[in-house]
């Protein structure tokens, strides 16, 4: 086998190890998912063919060639007829594609994507009343503005709600909150598009965001969790009463300095 300038198929197989026998795909893929995000490997880095992969992981090639596409399909790495199977990004750039395919491999019920959801949201508007920019605080009243002027079109409403918690999550600063937010969401969003039915939901929707965007504004990070808590509650209601979920992740009340 010829030798590849980025090909550390040596290295790669040491650090995989032997799976146990009857390891479904799944594992594969979970095993390969943690050397490609340790930050080991670089962006480009060649991996061992399907047969070198097979016999260090102690499995079948089919279940290799499936992880591997199913690795592929998420973005993780790229395969090159004639060339080999490469690595795409670097261990950040990889979170949002890892977490996605961790969640669903996972099974993980509405339940918990809404209560996972709801978490960081809280969190990322704290975040934002700390340290929103003036450029950050022009987008989200541009946003709101949209709301208000959507509130009769529940399409339109859709996406001018959507891109003020996206505006949020850029004003909290946090890149990563941003990715765990994109994963949740897209997760979420067969069911987040016809969550809203009426315009008297809009409405609603549209006061309590106006109560995050105040709390943002003035800078005070405890009334911008406790609203976003609210809005929460009701959000999540309303997403789980579209995906028929048997659960409702309950509001917790967020703590003020000092409580």
């Amino acid at each position: 086998m010829p030798a590849y300038p980025d090909d550390r198929s040596a290295e790669i197989t040491a650090a995989l190890g032997a799976l146990p026998s009857g390891t479904p795909v799944s594992e594969v893929a979970r095993r390969l998912m943690d050397l490609f995000t340790s930050g080991e490997l670089d962006p480009g880095t060649r991996l061992p063919p399907e047969r070198q992969l097979a016999a260090t992981l102690g499995v079948g090639r089919s279940a290799v060639r499936e992880a591997l596409a199913a690795l592929e399909i998420l973005g993780i790495v790229d395969v090159r007829p004639g060339s080999g199977t490469y690595l795409r990004g670097t261990a950040s750039e990889l979170l949002p594609q890892t977490l996605r395919w961790g969640l669903l491999i996972g099974q993980k019920n509405t339940a918990e994507l809404l209560e996972l959801r709801s978490g960081l949201e809280i969190y990322v508007a704290r975040l934002a009343a700390g340290r929103a920019a003036a450029s950050d605080l022009r987008a989200l009243s541009a946003s709101l503005e949209r709301m208000r002027a959507t509130a009769a079109e529940l399409k339109a409403f859709a996406r001018a709600d959507l891109d003020f918690h996206n505006a949020l999550a850029v004003a909290a600063g946090n890149d990563t909150l941003v990715d765990l937010l994109h994963v949740v969401r897209s997760l979420l969003q067969v069911y987040a598009d016809r969550a809203v039915h009426d315009e008297l939901e809009a409405r609603t929707a549209i006061a309590e965001h106006a109560t995050v965007f105040d709390a943002v504004q003035s800078g005070n990070e405890d009334a911008a969790a406790s609203a976003m808590a609210v809005h929460m509650a009701t959000a999540s209601s309303r997403l789980a009463a579209a995906s028929g979920a048997s659960e409702v992740p309950a509001s917790e009340p967020v703590p003020t300095v000092g409580a």
